[in-house]
């Protein structure tokens, strides 16, 4: 039975649904993720970027967000209730703002849901994971999974795939050594799963091998079908055995996270490593000085995990070591 293993770390809570011992699906929640989708909110229409279609509206928290269609009737400085369609997704360089619509008349101020309550409300099992306990996620290859999310490459029986984030759409390059039919086949069967695990949605690009028959790609495309649940639309396998699929986005993607702040998704890692590393006395966490520069921006994460292991921490930049290349010791291991 598959069953979701829900974990409230420091500086992010995170799940992963495992069925037989395998994640299929995960997803992670960091402290700084800002407005979450389906939020309901009031604010202000402070720009008007595009006339007609597009403009920016200011909550009365202070957090910005892109709204789009611009509601008719509201001038620049009018008063409005919002609601988020999809959260601010993570980008090199700088954060895509969040995106809103006007809400319905009738509609109330409201959070949207966190983590936790999306999971209770997905009807599958849920179990909360502690520090103490057996390490249920990275039995199940959570490590590996976030290997994959930073890297976006994931070998499959026959092949690999190699994922690339751009700013119309995820693209997914099908490689390997079997014939052409059967690596399209495989290939879509892979693609489809890590979309799934790696929760892609918005418009993703499958880049197959050109399989010379109808009949392949028909099959790679029900592979698609049998693997990423609906809603979702898709078009056909092209002769050139291209296949697009556009999936709801209200967050960002794993890969999204990890490749879009590496410094932040290695730093909360590392924590993690460093709440479950054992021994007493102080715990000395070494890495990246980028990684530790994060931390040290973060009081409240440091004196968190002082807490959860009733041990003052020490923190050691080392430039010799690469970005997920950070380590924990303790005094008395």
């Amino acid at each position: 039975m598959a069953e979701w293993i829900y974990e409230d770390g420091i500086g992010e809570a995170r799940a992963a649904l495992i069925e037989d011992g395998v994640i299929v699906a995960a997803e992670i929640e960091a402290d700084d993720d800002g407005i979450a989708a389906g939020t309901i909110a009031e604010g202000r229409l402070v720009k008007i970027t595009v006339p007609g279609r597009r403009g920016l509206v200011r909550l009365d928290g202070g957090e910005e967000v892109q709204i789009e269609p611009l509601p008719r009737g509201v001038t620049e400085g009018g008063r409005l209730v919002v609601e988020i369609r999809r959260a601010a997704l993570p980008e090199p360089g700088r954060a895509k703002l969040a995106l809103a619509r006007q809400a319905s008349p009738e509609a109330g101020i409201a959070q949207g849901p966190t983590l936790i309550e999306r999971l209770h409300a997905s009807g599958d099992a849920v179990r909360r994971l502690m520090a103490h306990e057996a390490d249920a996620l990275e039995a199940a290859g959570w490590s590996e999974l976030l290997e994959e999310a930073r890297t976006g490459e994931v070998a499959f029986p026959g092949g690999g795939l190699r994922l690339s984030l751009t700013p119309a759409m995820t693209l997914i390059d099908v490689d390997g050594w079997l014939d052409p039919a059967a690596l399209s086949i495989a290939g879509a069967e892979a693609a489809a799963r890590m979309i799934v695990r790696h929760g892609i949605g918005g418009s993703i690009g499958i880049d197959l091998p050109t399989a010379g028959s109808k009949a392949a790609r028909q099959a790679a495309a029900e592979a698609v079908d049998t693997i990423v649940p609906q809603p979702f639309e898709r078009t056909a396998v092209n002769g050139f055995g291209f296949l697009q699929i556009v999936r709801r986005r209200l967050r960002a993607s794993l890969p999204e996270r990890l490749q879009g702040d590496p410094l932040g998704s290695a730093a909360r890692a590392l924590l993690r490593r460093a709440e479950r590393t054992p021994g007493s006395g102080m715990r000395t966490i070494s890495s990246h000085p980028g990684v530790i520069g994060r931390i040290a921006d973060r009081p409240d994460w440091q004196a968190e995990l002082a807490r959860r292991i009733g041990a003052p921490i020490a923190l050691r930049p080392d430039a010799r070591l690469a970005i997920s290349g950070g380590h924990v010791d303790a005094e008395n291991p």
